[in-house]
């Protein structure tokens, strides 16, 4: 098996992800071994009228969060398709980083299942979650 770390997150985030993706500038926390940290920087870009991030940037960071998850559960990275992701928004986030943790529950041959959880940096209490699957497509460096 792989190492995925950090330093190779980083060099996927940018060779695999859609280039709007790659735009909300968000940065590897922390790799371990069935779960990443990711920080996506707060913008004003990000926001609704009332300065709220909105679900839109929430729900793609959770989603970008578990790839990288899955990937470390699976030694590197595996093509990999959502096949579902529920979200839950518990309170809003303004004028802050967000901070998105990502688990992996169930790592199996052609799917898996996590769960994330996104917070405001600073601040413990949840903004949102998401229950997630994935369809893997592929072995890890295929």
């Amino acid at each position: 098996m792989t190492t995925f770390d950090a330093a190779t997150a980083s060099d996927l985030l940018s060779a695999v992800f859609a280039p709007w993706i790659q735009d909300l500038n968000i940065a590897i926390e922390r790799i371990g071994d069935t779960e990443a940290v990711l920080r996506m920087p707060f913008s004003d870009t990000l926001t609704r009228d009332n300065g709220v991030v909105c679900g839109q940037a929430l729900m793609a960071l959770a989603d970008t969060a578990m790839v990288f998850a899955i990937s470390a559960a699976s030694g590197g990275y595996r093509p990999m398709t959502t096949v579902d992701q529920t979200s839950h928004f518990l309170r809003p986030v303004a004028g802050a980083d967000m901070l998105a943790t990502a688990e992996v529950v169930r790592l199996g041959r052609t799917m898996a299942f996590g769960r994330v959880t996104l917070a405001a940096a600073g601040d413990p209490r949840p903004a949102m979650t998401a229950q997630t699957a994935y369809a893997i497509l592929g072995e890890p460096g295929k």
